[in-house]
């Protein structure tokens, strides 16, 4: 078991649906750590970096655009297992096809407006959170008093 830190996207569909506090409420229910948060309308050099794996692909300058279209709500999570964790909570990519019980399953209907994007693997939430928060000074490293409450604190952060 890591701690581990990733990076979290509420697209602009989740902000101008007012989402923004229910997906957040789920992740801190859960026992994730926020670590860092900030509601910007992001410049497109700011996904143009972030989505550049997906760069040669048909669909890059409409994701660009689309992200690029209203604020964002850029999340900095920390957790044991993290990554999989908010994976896992988030559900398929296609919003119709998400199991009950994540996020895009309770709250999408869209494949392309899906609502959140996480990290896929330690290499890229480095990377990731790298992009939306440069400055060490955006990263909170705090220890909430809840911390033995939702870990066995001897076992699993040992």
């Amino acid at each position: 078991m890591a701690v581990q830190r990733t990076l979290v996207l509420l697209k602009p569909d989740a902000v101008q649906r007012g989402l923004v506090g229910t997906i957040l409420a789920r992740f801190e229910h859960k026992g994730l750590k926020l670590v860092a948060m900030k509601l910007r309308s992001f410049p497109a050099s700011t996904f143009e970096r972030h989505y550049e794996p997906h760069k040669a692909k048909p669909f890059y300058p409409g994701l660009v655009k689309y992200m690029s279209s209203s604020p964002v709500v850029a999340l900095a999570l920390e957790g044991v297992d993290a990554i999989e964790v908010v994976r896992g909570m988030m559900g398929a990519t296609n919003s119709r096809k998400a199991a009950p019980g994540t996020i895009r399953g309770d709250l999408g209907m869209s494949f392309s407006n899906n609502l959140v994007h996480g990290s896929d693997g330690p290499e890229s939430a480095a990377s990731e959170l790298a992009n939306f928060f440069g400055d060490c000074a955006e990263v909170c490293n705090w220890t909430p008093i809840s911390t033995p409450w939702i870990y066995n604190v001897a076992e699993e952060l040992a």
